[in-house]
């Protein structure tokens, strides 16, 4: 038997409240046959939505243990929690779509090229090649669990949501639409998407809404001199000048940067067979974090190299659009990381980019994330004991982009003294990507507040992350409520566990 738990609402009453119920366990039973057999077996006159049982209509979405799923895909398992999506509920799972469905009207989300002029000069067939940017973004069966997911929305009624951008994307890149939709799509909040890739994850018909859609949206829009924000074209000026999107603090100990700093001060001259890619932000922001990570890989028996040569990833010019200055970037990577066995990076950002767009451009390296290259390689034994308690908050960039959330939690379980405490919802966006945490600052602190909210109820002493645009954004919202709980790089508690 396993047991069932759902949120149930009663319009008559206004009564929200939760029923659990037990019923026999089928191998690979799916949701919807869960709520039919409950209300079989206990007359429970459960209301929800279903079509065709083929996850194709988008009816049966609800969400499943926080997550927004077809009922008639998604298997059941003992204890799920089933809810309905995060919208207007008229009874039990079945929610209120009137204002989406308006919305989609409003929005005149259609082709508008209406011209009988121009039809006439329209080739009768249009090649596959021109349709496979738009293709891909096709599949769409109106489910809005994305937009139900989608963590901006609960913050700010400026952004339309991921469905509605992912249909801009469509007819924009339609080869049979002559409107540009570029000025619309900034209108309708373009620039709040966080790019955190929860709507990407969470769409039952695997559409890439952010990488796909938004993403080469926001291309299309710095093409069209209609974007990006002020503050994004001032990170595109300091790597056209530097190769860096921030600089070097001057009264620091690293008054030129920790890759300049370490290659003055290196003593072999002998190449190794790992590299080390800082990013900008941990060589010029927290280069403490890269002092770290290269004691406790000598600690491990690791030699590595960081070589001198390498310049921004490009991840903030990939995330707000500006593409343009990306393949001398990639150009200058390649040449300085092409001989090298294995790539580290200490940010999610680098990480997922070098990763994910790099090969686009052709370029395919051996990159691994730290935790990543660290996880087996551990021994507690060898640790001082440093008796913290600790949470971990997943960066958008890792669990998502580059689907890392086991291994950081491995790294944390063996050091020694560290006692682990899982928070509510440990990948949920804390607001600092996507050229948010410049340009929307609002609601990037909105975000990290509600992370701050969920670290404050676990009364630890540090929250770990791999990522020091979380840390950064994180630590605001830390200081700001005055919490005891301080935010920290996971190569900063190791190194702790090692000196």
């Amino acid at each position: 038997m396993i047991t069932v738990n759902i949120k149930r609402y009663d319009p008559v009453k206004d009564l929200h409240y939760t029923e659990s119920y037990e019923i026999e366990e089928i191998e690979k039973m799916k949701v919807l046959d869960a709520l039919a057999q409950i209300n079989k077996k206990y007359d429970a006159d459960i209301a929800y939505r279903y079509s065709c049982r083929a996850g194709q209509c988008g009816s049966c979405a609800i969400k499943v243990n926080g997550k927004a799923k077809l009922a008639c895909k998604a298997e059941i398992m003992d204890n799920d929690v089933l809810e309905p999506l995060d919208l207007p509920v008229i009874k039990d799972l079945i929610v209120d779509r009137t204002e989406l469905n308006d919305k989609i009207k409003n929005l005149n989300m259609y082709m508008a090229s209406e011209d009988l002029e121009e039809k006439k000069n329209k080739p009768e067939i249009i090649k596959p090649e021109e349709y496979a940017r738009c293709d891909q973004l096709r599949g769409c069966i109106d489910c809005f669990s994305c937009i139900s997911m989608c963590p901006v929305i609960k913050k700010t009624d400026k952004y339309v949501g991921p469905f509605f951008m992912r249909g801009f994307s469509n007819i924009e890149f339609d080869p049979r639409e002559d409107e540009s939709l570029s000025e619309k799509s900034v209108e309708n909040g373009i620039y709040y998407c966080t790019s955190c890739g929860e709507c990407s994850k969470t769409c039952p018909k695997e559409i890439d809404i952010y990488g796909k859609a938004i993403e080469k949206l926001r291309a299309k829009i710095f093409s069209e001199k209609q974007g990006p924000l002020k503050p994004h074209k001032l990170i595109r000026e300091a790597v056209l000048n530097t190769g860096r999107t921030v600089q070097p603090q001057k009264d620091s100990k690293y008054p030129e940067g920790f890759v300049k700093e370490y290659n003055k001060n290196k003593s072999s001259e002998k190449k190794n067979k790992i590299a080390f890619f800082t990013g900008c932000m941990i060589d010029n922001r927290l280069p403490w974090i890269a002092e770290y990570l290269i004691n406790v890989l000598k600690k491990l028996g690791y030699e590595v190299d960081v070589p001198e040569s390498q310049v921004c990833c490009g991840s903030p010019l990939f995330r707000t659009g500006q593409i343009d200055i990306i393949p001398d970037l990639v150009k200058t990577n390649y040449e300085t990381f092409k001989d090298y066995d294995t790539i580290i990076t200490v940010c999610a950002g680098c990480g997922a980019t070098l990763k994910n767009n790099y090969p686009e451009y052709g370029v395919n390296l051996n990159v691994m994330d730290i935790s990543e290259f660290l996880d087996g390689k551990l021994n507690p034994d060898e640790m001082n004991e440093v008796n913290v308690k600790v949470t971990y908050h997943d960066p958008c960039h890792l669990v998502r982009s580059q689907g890392i959330s086991k291994e950081p939690r491995n790294i944390l379980k063996s050091i020694k003294g560290v006692e682990f405490i899982e928070m509510d919802k440990p990948d949920q966006c804390c607001g600092a990507g996507g050229g948010v945490k410049s340009g929307k600052p609002e609601i990037a602190e909105a975000l990290a507040d509600d992370k701050v909210d969920m670290i404050d109820k676990l009364d630890v002493d540090y929250v770990v992350t791999i990522c020091p645009f979380c840390e950064f954004n994180i630590n605001d919202s830390l200081e700001k409520k005055k919490s005891k709980t301080s935010v920290i790089n996971i190569m900063e508690l190791l190194n702790k566990a090692y000196e």
